[in-house]
C-alpha cells in the first residue's frame, strides 16, 4: 500500500488547552503484557450498522477478557462528531480509548498532551506481524505512532445496484467520463436520477475530492491541504468547472433536494429504493447494504472506480480509515493497549471482514471480503492515495469548505465559482 504523508498541523484552541489543564494526565508505567482487569472506558461517535459491527468487537473482547468491563461513552452529533469529542473532553471525560478519523484531529489532542504514544506497545505487542508498516506511518506524528487503523476505505467508488444499470440498458459500470455522462440519459429515461448527492453536511464533498485527485493528483491535494496552493489558484476553480458539467448533463436532482439529502438518505435511494443509480460514498455503505438492506453482494449491488478522465492521474484515490487512539487521561492503560491489540487480532478482523469493512489485519482470511471489498482492496494497493481532503483541514475550514461547496451547487457560473473559492482561501488565510 501506498505510504501516505502525515498532514500539516494545526494547534488545539485555547479553550480546549485551559480544559486540558484541569485533567488529571496519568503516566503509563505498567506492563503491556499484563492481564488487564477493571473498566475500560471507550470514548466513540459510530452509529447505524457500523456501530453495529464495532459493538460485536467490543463484546468479543470482553469475552477474551472477562476481568475487563467496557463502558462506552457514546458522543451525539451532527454534520461532523469532532465537536462533540471536544465538548466531551473539555468537560474533562477521561476514557481510555477513542475512534477517530481525522489526521488533523489527532495532531490536535497530540498538541495538547491528551494522547498516549504507542511505540513501545507496537514493539511490545508484535504488531509489525499482524499490520504492514505502512499502517503505523498512517497513525504516527514526527516518529511516534499515535493512532492504529482498525479499518479503512476507498472513497473514490461508486455504489450501484446491477438491476438498475440492466433495466435502463446499461450493460456494465462506466469506466470513462464520456461514457459516465452517456448513461445518464438511458437513466433519466428511464426515471432514475443518475447520481444521488447528498449534499445535507458533508458528503456532497467526495465528488469534489475525487475530480481533484483524477485532475491534479495527490500531491496537488496534500498542497491544498497545507496552503501550498491557493484556493482561487485556476487548477481549483478548473475542478469545480468540471462539476458543473456534470451537473449540466443532467447528473443530478435540483440544488433543494441535494440539500436536504444526507448519505444514509442517498445511499437508500441508489441500494434500497432504486430512484437513483450512482452515489459515490465510503465503504462502510458494503455494511449498510448487508447489515440494513439485506443485500447479496453478489448478485444485488456493486462498486466501480470513479471513471477514467485521461488527465494522467486515474490512479489517485481518496482514502479513510478509522483508528484507536489511546488518552494520556485514560485510567486503565493496560485495558486500552489489550483493546487496540485486539482490534488488529483474527478475531476482530474477521467480524470486520463478516460485516463488510476492511481491516489492515494480515490475519484475516481474504476469502471472507465481499466482492466490493476485494476490488477495492485490489484498487487500492496499486493506488496512489491520500487522505479524504475535508479530514485534513482545519475543523473551522472544514465547516466553510462544505459550505462553500453547497453554494456551488446552487449556482455553478463563473462568478460564483470565483466568490466559493475566494470565500475559501478568505477563510483559510485568517487560520495562519
Amino acid at each position: 500500500m501506498t505510504k501516505i504523508s502525515s498532514v500539516t498541523a494545526i494547534k488545539f484552541n485555547s479553550g480546549i488547552k485551559l480544559a486540558i489543564a484541569g485533567l488529571m494526565v496519568l503516566e503509563f508505567s505498567g506492563d503491556a503484557s499484563a492481564n488487564p482487569t477493571g473498566d475500560l472506558v471507550v470514548l466513540q461517535w459510530l452509529t447505524g450498522s457500523e456501530l453495529d459491527s464495532f459493538k460485536r468487537i467490543e463484546a468479543a473482547f470482553s469475552k477474551s477478557y472477562p476481568e475487563v468491563t467496557v463502558r462506552e461513552v457514546a458522543v451525539t452529533w451532527s454534520g461532523d462528531p469532532r465537536g462533540s469529542l471536544r465538548a466531551s473532553l473539555m468537560g474533562g471525560e477521561s476514557a481510555d480509548v477513542m475512534v477517530n478519523t481525522w489526521p488533523t484531529f489527532r495532531r490536535e489532542l497530540v498538541d495538547a498532551g491528551l494522547l498516549r504514544p504507542l511505540n513501545e506497545v507496537y514493539t511490545t505487542k508484535r504488531w509489525s506481524e499482524k499490520i504492514d508498516p505502512s499502517w503505523r506511518d498512517l497513525g504516527s506524528i514526527e516518529g511516534q505512532m499515535y493512532g492504529l487503523t482498525y479499518t479503512y476505505g476507498d472513497r473514490s467508488g461508486i455504489w450501484y445496484r446491477k438491476q438498475t444499470l440492466a433495466d435502463s440498458g446499461i450493460e456494465a459500470p462506466p469506466k470513462d467520463w464520456n461514457a459516465l455522462i452517456a448513461s445518464f440519459t438511458k437513466l433519466r429515461e428511464n426515471n432514475v436520477t443518475p447520481m444521488a448527492v447528498p449534499g445535507k453536511f458533508w458528503a456532497h464533498a467526495e465528488i469534489f475530492e475525487t475530480l481533484l485527485l483524477r485532475m491534479q493528483g495527490t500531491a496537488f491535494s496534500k498542497a491544498l491541504a497545507n496552503r501550498e496552493v491557493a484556493w482561487t489558484d485556476n487548477r481549483v476553480k478548473d475542478i469545480l468547472r468540471k462539476w458543473r458539467e456534470l451537473i449540466d448533463a443532467g447528473c443530478c436532482a435540483n440544488p433543494a433536494v441535494m440539500l436536504s439529502t444526507d448519505w444514509d438518505n442517498a445511499a437508500d435511494q441508489v441500494l434500497q429504493q432504486r430512484s437513483a443509480a450512482y452515489v459515490q460514498l465510503g465503504m462502510w455503505i458494503n455494511n449498510r447494504a448487508f447489515e440494513t438492506y439485506k443485500l447479496d453482494g453478489k448478485a444485488d449491488f456493486g462498486l466501480f472506480q470513479f471513471p477514467a478522465m485521461g488527465m494522467g492521474h486515474d490512479n489517485a484515490s481518496s482514502l479513510d480509515s478509522k483508528e484507536i487512539v489511546t488518552l494520556a487521561s485514560g485510567r486503565n492503560p493496560e485495558a486500552a493497549d489489550a483493546f487496540v491489540d485486539f482490534m488488529v487480532g483474527k478475531e476482530a478482523a474477521t467480524i470486520l471482514a463478516e460485516s463488510g469493512l476492511s481491516s489492515p489485519s494480515k490475519l484475516v482470511e481474504p476469502s471472507i471480503y465481499p466482492p466490493a471489498i476485494q476490488a477495492s482492496n485490489a484498487f487500492l494497493a496499486q493506488s496512489d492515495v491520500t487522505f479524504v481532503l475535508g479530514d485534513t483541514l482545519p475543523g473551522e475550514l472544514t465547516d466553510e469548505y462544505r459550505v462553500q461547496l453547497q453554494r456551488f451547487l446552487q449556482d455553478t457560473s463563473d462568478a460564483n465559482i470565483d466568490a466559493v473559492t475566494q470565500a475559501l482561501e478568505t477563510k483559510a488565510a485568517s487560520l495562519n
